[in-house]
């Protein structure tokens, strides 16, 4: 559809089509899903600032009749040098009247242009200037000193409300690489000398994560990772910061003084103490759990079994008749009975405190291979390989008596 429009407005050439398309996207001015393009705040900005300032040089006319110049100049009927100096003469004075714009100036005028698109008016909102956070400030269009641009407050530094420039859920292509505002020095989670820096939603293979700056010589920056159960599209500022400062120092442990923090890792929210994690259920519980609640979560998990200690069964059931015990184990994928080196998941419908040990014994011989114990596999594999080699030598067959 833009091909074809382009096509009626006279602009570009058949063989200059498919860079077109591919620039505009690789400068991010739109994105491509599901074969249509979407406009990026990139591309508004750049349009509003090139149409507002070089509104000669963007015009459809204008790219029209210069392609039909160019095909005079490859007629020889237009000689080159002169066309260009027509060009530049004008093309100059517009870049002279641009070289004293102030950046308030360029960014007062971009909120002018873009205000139906960045403060759309709705009978729920009907003041959309109007500052969310202090409720006096005016929100308009700033730009952070990497150049990526959001909606801020006048009222800054007292206020430090910030969203980005495209009002609304849009879904994950709008989340991804939303910016939630900047990170500021100062406050509790940064030194007092470290420099402001953008703070960015972003999707990844594995999910969503946040992150503090950009890339620097191949570095890349502080990342932390959102945890399943915490919205993307409801997080603030204040909690991205808190994820980055992860993990959080919570004391030391009563026992033996050693530190306890709380964090967020590939199983999700926990508390550690030495090489015991203990899983916390509720992701918000990680910015808010105590030394008291830490310590009876450390405290389970040691019972239940943590890392490097052997587990604790929940119930034993009773003896085996080829001897051994059997008992109900919690285990991390649900509970389930152990004879020996047996293990066999407890059914959904039958609950751990109310298996009996006959049922323990039916799964436990269902599971265990033909005989009741499970045959060594250093010793099969050996048998077996000793009788290829025995076949294949012919040394497992019997010799005629020599005649």
């Amino acid at each position: 559809t833009l091909v074809k429009r382009m096509e009626e407005l006279g602009i570009g050439r058949p063989s200059t089509y498919a860079s077109i398309v591919s620039t505009i996207q690789e400068r991010e001015y739109v994105r491509k899903d599901k074969n249509r393009l979407y406009p990026e705040d990139k591309g508004r900005l750049v349009t509003a600032f090139l149409a507002n300032y070089f509104g000669r040089y963007v015009d459809y006319d204008f790219t029209a009749d210069l392609e039909e110049d160019l095909d005079r100049v490859t007629t020889g009927d237009e000689d080159w040098k002169a066309l260009l100096a027509r060009f530049w003469k004008d093309f100059s004075a517009a870049l002279g009247e641009t070289e004293g714009l102030r950046i308030t100036e360029v960014l007062d005028k971009i909120n002018e242009v873009l205000e139906p698109h960045l403060f759309p008016k709705t009978p729920e909102d009907p003041e959309p200037r109007r500052c969310k956070a202090c409720g006096a400030g005016t929100l308009s269009l700033k730009t952070s000193r990497n150049g990526s641009a959001f909606i801020g407050c006048s009222n800054y530094p007292d206020c430090r409300y910030t969203r980005p420039l495209a009002g609304g859920d849009e879904g994950d292509a709008a989340l991804d690489g939303k910016l939630l505002g900047m990170g500021t020095p100062g406050g509790a989670l940064f030194e007092e000398d470290a420099a402001e820096q953008p703070v960015t939603l972003h999707k990844g293979p594995y999910g969503y994560y946040v992150q503090l700056g950009e890339p620097q010589d191949g570095q890349k920056p502080p990342r932390a990772s959102i945890p399943k159960g915490m919205d993307p599209a409801l997080l603030t500022l204040e909690r991205a910061l808190e994820l980055l400062a992860l993990p959080r120092q919570i004391g030391t442990h009563p026992e033996d003084g050693q530190p306890v923090e709380a964090g967020i890792g590939r199983f999700g929210p926990y508390v550690k103490h030495g090489k015991t994690y203990a899983n916390l259920r509720d992701p918000e519980e990680v910015f808010t759990v105590g030394m008291n609640r830490a310590v009876e979560l450390l405290a389970q998990k040691a019972q239940r079994g943590g890392r490097g200690t052997a587990a604790t069964p929940l119930r034993e059931l009773g003896a085996h008749p080829d001897g051994g015990t059997v008992a109900v184990y919690p285990g991390r994928y649900g509970p389930y009975v152990k004879w020996e080196k047996v293990n066999a998941t407890l059914p959904k419908e039958l609950a751990p405190e109310a298996v009996t040990l006959e049922q323990a014994l039916e799964l436990v011989a269902a599971k265990a291979p033909k005989g009741g114990k499970r045959a060594p596999r250093k010793a099969a594999a050996k048998g077996g390989k000793s009788a290829a080699k025995a076949k294949a030598t012919g040394s497992g067959k019997k010799r005629a008596p020599a005649s």
